[in-house]
């Protein structure tokens, strides 16, 4: 089956990470190629580098309606058999593009949905409107936790539209040799004896990762201990707010963001710690690569581990969203000897692998060709 992802853009985000993920565990027989609407950024360049064609088709704003013909256009010389959009913007246009092509089997990911929020921003009676509108013209909506899944029921999405898949995670990829510590910690710029604690994500308000900095600030102002830094590891608009509230508190030199990466467990492995004080999620997934590489994580939100019982992931702790519980705790964990915490079952549950053959049969259900011309493992 050919399959087009349609995705607003492609920079080092989560959603646009996790379908990278998916493209390159999906089973060969399904084509997949990728239209980015814009900013074809560093998951574009990956993507390609694994094969995957990517089409840049240069959308100049959310109001860019141009786009619709092109993506249109794209649909019907392609040939593509199904259409799969991820993010809000994608869902619009590549819904109504597909239609227009004449695609009948059309499926969207939602990856961040909240109660009143989309994907960072309020959702509004006319946004709300205009998804819901966009939402009838494709087959089934793919939600990647119960809690967007409930949040789509509560939009008004009929519950048999709506089809649990959660994000995966590629738990070898985070195994990393022991040796990759110091090697990373040393181009950082990091001290080896500092506790490092860390943070992955995009850079805006809702991470909330001014609270890290207000704990950073505080383990700073206590004496004794191992030398205290906060590194955190992405790219977005409140990096500016942030390295100002460390300068104020004293703590600039302490703090040291990254910017967009794409080798991140690597510098997973350089950390002591993974803290992650947002207090809204819609799955967790920076949790759970914090759990594969080890980690001890200290978390306020996490709906990926929400139901699956304590013991599916004993390195995790909940914490409520403030920079007190946060210092308290990683004061604890500051002075307490470092070791590398085994992959719990939580990670396995999340397989990559499992996720994206769930979604290959997904598409079979979708698949045009007739039963006697398919592969005999299609058929049913």
């Amino acid at each position: 089956m050919k399959v087009l992802h349609v995705v607003t853009g492609l920079a080092a985000g989560g959603a646009e990470r996790q379908l990278h993920l998916l493209l390159r565990h999906l089973p060969d027989r399904h084509h997949c190629e990728v239209a980015a609407l814009t900013n074809p950024g560093t998951v574009a360049e990956a993507l390609r580098a694994d094969g995957f064609v990517v089409h840049d088709l240069a959308m100049r704003g959310n109001r860019d309606l141009a786009v619709l013909p092109r993506l249109t256009r794209l649909i019907r010389a392609r040939r593509y058999q199904a259409v799969h959009t991820h993010l809000y913007r994608a869902g619009l246009y590549g819904r109504i593009a597909a239609r227009l092509a004449g695609v009948p089997a059309v499926l969207a990911t939602e990856h961040s949905l909240h109660p009143g929020v989309i994907e960072g921003r309020a959702a509004g009676r006319g946004v709300r409107a205009l998804y819901l509108a966009a939402e009838r013209l494709g087959r089934t909506t793919l939600a990647v936790s119960g809690q967007v899944a409930t949040t789509l029921h509560d939009w008004g999405v009929s519950p048999h539209r709506v089809h649990l898949l959660p994000n995966g995670i590629e738990a070898a990829r985070y195994a990393v040799p022991s040796g990759t510590r110091e090697t990373v910690r040393a181009a950082l710029g990091l001290p080896p004896e500092a506790f490092v604690v860390g943070a992955v994500g995009r850079l805006v308000p809702g991470k909330r990762f001014d609270v890290l900095v207000g704990a950073l600030a505080a383990l700073a102002a206590r004496p004794g201990g191992r030398p205290v830094r906060l590194l955190l590891v992405g790219e977005g608009p409140e990096r500016p707010a942030l390295e100002a509230l460390a300068a104020r508190a004293g703590v600039a030199d302490a703090l040291l963001p990254t910017g967009e990466r794409d080798d991140v467990p690597e510098l997973l492995a350089a950390m002591d710690v993974l803290a992650a004080p947002s207090a809204e999620e819609t799955f967790g997934l920076t949790v759970l690569e914090g759990l594969a590489a080890g980690l001890p994580v200290l978390c306020t939100a996490c709906p990926a581990l929400d139901g699956l019982g304590p013991e599916a992931a004993p390195g995790a702790v909940r914490l409520p969203g403030t920079a007190e519980a946060y210092t308290a705790a990683l004061a604890g964990l500051r002075d307490a000897p470092r070791r590398r915490l085994p992959q719990p079952p939580a990670v396995a549950h999340y397989d990559i692998a499992r996720i994206a053959a769930e979604l290959a049969d997904l598409y079979d259900r979708f698949d045009p060709a007739p039963v006697a011309h398919r592969p005999a493992a299609l058929r049913v």
